[in-house]
């Protein structure tokens, strides 16, 4: 496969940043506004604010402008932020982009529309009327999962034509699906990982980055993987990501983000619990992360 130019809109190393909660359940702006700088230290190029792994479903629009306003506060000047705006909503995620261009963000990041099932038709005019209402560029969010629709690779196609669609972050976890699509899609739209655990092979696959999630607890571990990935040397890349793989494996044996709130508040500092219908980390969880954090190579 000829191999397509490193553009990487946002950077190559994206961490999907927790939303800190305090004990009674509100959103914690000092340990949120702590965690962002120690990503921006320990190796990430931006954060994406109140995705999946910032429990969006559970932040009302008030706490997700709130987020977007004090990420870029804490980091604006640092790295990249990327703004969670999709949601089943077309209009509501038209209004949200507008409020993260007016906070100063970088980009939004559009999910694909859940619950109602659109046809591929209703997710392309959904995500090209949002890049249509802001002047920013468009991070799409391909996880069928959690959606249950996939952006087809047409359809992906038809909207890199857009030009402030510039990327997807594919967390669709079939390595030959991602391959294909990466091999389909125009020189210039950056793909990214969705999943630490494909990393690698997505970029082996021409995949500009990671959009992650181990990067909370493992940011110099994530950061070394993917230079190494984009210097080509893929013997020091397996080693990194053979040794996180049991650390990918424990930050989603429960739901993401309940072991790696988990993990924080052991290895780092407190970010609280889960807002429901999540619920805390299992103990066994917990040791589990703390056990494999405490092992890593520093250096």
């Amino acid at each position: 496969m000829e191999a397509r130019p490193l553009d990487a809109p946002f950077g190559h190393v994206l961490t999907a940043v927790v939303t800190p909660f305090g004990e009674d359940g509100s959103i914690d702006y000092g340990t949120f506004w702590r965690l962002t700088r120690h990503l921006a230290e320990t190796g990430s190029d931006g954060i994406v604010v109140a995705g999946t792994t910032g429990e969006s479903p559970t932040l009302s629009k008030v706490e997700k402008v709130a987020l977007f306003k004090a990420a870029v506060d804490a980091v604006g000047d640092r790295m990249k932020v990327i703004a969670g705006t999709g949601t089943y909503d077309t209009r509501e995620s038209i209004e949200l982009s507008e409020r993260a261009a007016e906070a100063g963000c970088d980009g939004v990041m559009l999910v694909t529309p859940y619950y109602s099932k659109p046809p591929q038709e209703g997710l392309f005019r959904h995500f090209t009327a949002v890049a249509d209402a802001v002047d920013l560029p468009v991070l799409l969010y391909n996880i069928p999962g959690r959606t249950c629709r996939l952006i087809e690779v047409d359809t992906l196609r038809r909207l890199a034509e857009h030009p402030r669609i510039v990327a997807v972050k594919d967390a669709v976890d079939d390595i030959e699906w991602s391959r294909g699509a990466i091999g389909a899609l125009p020189e210039g739209f950056a793909v990214y990982s969705g999943s630490d655990s494909m990393t690698r092979e997505l970029m082996a696959a021409n995949a500009v980055g990671v959009v992650s999630v181990a990067a909370h607890v493992a940011g110099r571990q994530i950061r070394a993987l993917v230079d190494a990935m984009l210097a080509g040397d893929h013997d020091e890349a397996e080693r990194i990501d053979t040794a996180l793989a049991p650390l990918y494996e424990a930050l989603f044996v429960e739901p993401n983000p309940i072991p790696v709130k988990g993990g924080l508040n052991a290895v780092w500092d407190r970010v609280g619990e889960p807002r429901l219908p999540l619920v805390p980390a299992s103990e066994a969880t917990i040791r589990r992360i703390e056990e494999l954090v405490s092992g890593l190579d520093e250096g």
